[in-house]
C-alpha cells in the first residue's frame, strides 16, 4: 500500500497506476472522490452507498470521508481538472461524434 494517510491508513491507498494514482478505498477502484460526490453532492447517506455498493463497508466509507476531510484542496484540485477534461471533449473535434452527426444521432 503506498500513500496511506492517518487512521484511515487500512481502508485508504494511493497506487500508481491504479485509479489514475487518486485516493482510492483499498483494494478497490473506488475513489474518495466518487464517495465525496455520492455523499456530499448527492445526499446518499453511507447506508444507501452501502447498498449501493455492497462490497464497501461503512467504515470504509467513513475512512473516504475522513480522507476528503483532511485533503479538501487535493480533492478539490482533481474535481476541477475533472471539470476541466469534461470541459475540453466538449470541444475538441471526436470523429465518433461527427460519425454520430452524419447519421443523425448526435446534435
Amino acid at each position: 500500500m503506498i500513500g496511506a494517510v492517518g487512521a484511515s491508513q487500512e481502508h485508504i491507498t494511493k497506487t500508481p497506476g491504479v485509479c489514475g494514482g487518486k485516493a482510492r478505498i483499498a483494494g478497490s477502484r473506488i475513489r474518495v472522490m466518487d464517495i465525496v460526490v455520492w455523499h456530499e453532492h448527492q445526499k446518499q447517506t453511507p447506508d444507501e452507498i452501502v447498498q449501493s455498493f455492497p462490497q464497501l463497508t461503512h467504515a470504509e466509507i467513513h475512512a473516504a470521508m475522513a480522507y476528503y476531510f483532511d485533503n479538501r484542496e487535493e480533492i478539490a484540485e482533481l474535481f476541477e481538472k475533472s471539470r476541466l477534461m469534461d470541459e475540453y471533449g466538449k470541444t475538441q473535434p471526436s470523429r465518433f461524434r461527427d460519425a454520430a452527426r452524419v447519421r443523425g444521432l448526435a446534435d
